[in-house]
């Protein structure tokens, strides 16, 4: 376990290899599930390249610097830390370069090129990259094609389809794998989530090894809508109507506010992700069977993506049901 976070210790060895060939590089895409320790990996990353007195190549901050200390307290002036604002659906452009009054006099952009106060770095890190628009992306690609020395960027998102063109082929993609569900569960007592062990287990068992879809589970009370929905999913033949119905009235839970509803959903395609990827290495030695679970997941996944860019929520969820409905009619799946 390095610095405190479970489960990636790989990617720290790739990292110290880098570090220790003298080329690492200075901009990276963290991509991998909500909730596994992207953000927290960073800033941790983030403290041991600014650290002078520890042991850089080995990713070991000292802990006791200026530099640890005030990175600590949130207030590091060689790191810069940007992500969504919370009434916002994108990065505003400004974050990057400043508003109309302080173009190009303030944002990341400006701040990332300017001399480090305390080391030999700047760090910034660039959280919800799933939510960059094309005009702050092409803020960014200067940035990104001609980064001042020393300084490194990370941006942080969820899934490649998400991303960019321009920001994909300008970055090193690091992949982040999701927790497994015995650290999910450990995280979850350890940090008072869950009331005990059973309950604890049971969260991580559903959350995809995702602690934040295990906390999401945990608040909305999903238990419930989870074992009513899969048993939906399993059914054969699967009833759209029935499942269409148990999709909607948990998603009209959420009252009329957009985000609450998407939200919901977005939980839901999480539930049958889980549910289908399950069922792969249930169904393996059953070929046909396993090439409609397998289609049925890429639409999951294709399916939470259009969510994301907005796409009409009762229009998506009635055609996402519809076509997985289709993958295992008899004629499908060789029965």
């Amino acid at each position: 376990m390095w610095q405190g976070i479970y489960g990636h210790d790989q990617l720290v060895e790739r990292f110290q290899r880098s570090l220790a060939s003298g080329r690492l590089p200075s901009s990276f895409l963290f991509l991998g599930p909500e909730g596994i320790g992207k953000r927290t990996f960073a800033i941790k990353l983030a403290k041991a390249l600014l650290c002078p007195k520890g042991a850089p190549e080995k990713l070991m901050p000292c802990g006791t610097c200026d530099s640890c200390r005030q990175l600590d307290a949130g207030n590091h002036p060689d790191l810069d830390i940007v992500g969504l604002p919370e009434d916002k659906r994108e990065i505003p452009l400004k974050t990057f370069i400043g508003d109309k009054e302080h173009r190009n006099q303030e944002g990341l952009c400006h701040q990332i090129a300017l001399r480090p106060m305390l080391g030999k770095r700047r760090v910034a890190i660039i959280d919800d990259a799933d939510y960059l628009n094309i005009e702050s992306s092409n803020c960014l690609l200067k940035t990104l094609e001609e980064p001042p020395p020393g300084a490194v960027l990370i941006l942080i998102g969820t899934s490649r389809g998400r991303q960019l063109p321009t920001i994909l082929s300008r970055t090193q993609v690091v992949r982040f794998q999701p927790l497994a569900p015995e650290v999910v569960a450990q995280l979850l007592v350890e940090q008072g989530i869950a009331e005990n062990a059973y309950q604890a287990e049971a969260l991580a068992a559903a959350s995809g090894g995702s602690l934040h879809r295990a906390l999401q589970l945990q608040q909305l009370n999903l238990a419930d809508f989870t074992e009513r929905f899969v048993r939906q999913l399993a059914a054969e033949p699967l009833d759209v109507m029935r499942c269409v119905g148990v999709l909607n009235d948990f998603v009209n839970e959420a009252g009329t506010v957009p985000e609450a509803r998407r939200q919901r959903l977005r939980l839901a395609f999480g539930v049958a992700t889980e549910h289908f990827r399950g069922q792969l290495r249930v169904n393996l030695r059953d070929l046909s069977r396993q090439d409609a679970v397998i289609r049925s997941l890429d639409r999951t996944l294709q399916a939470e993506e259009d969510l994301d860019r907005n796409a009409n929520q009762a229009t998506l969820l009635e055609c996402w049901i519809d076509e997985i409905a289709s993958y295992f009619e008899p004629s499908q799946v060789g029965s």
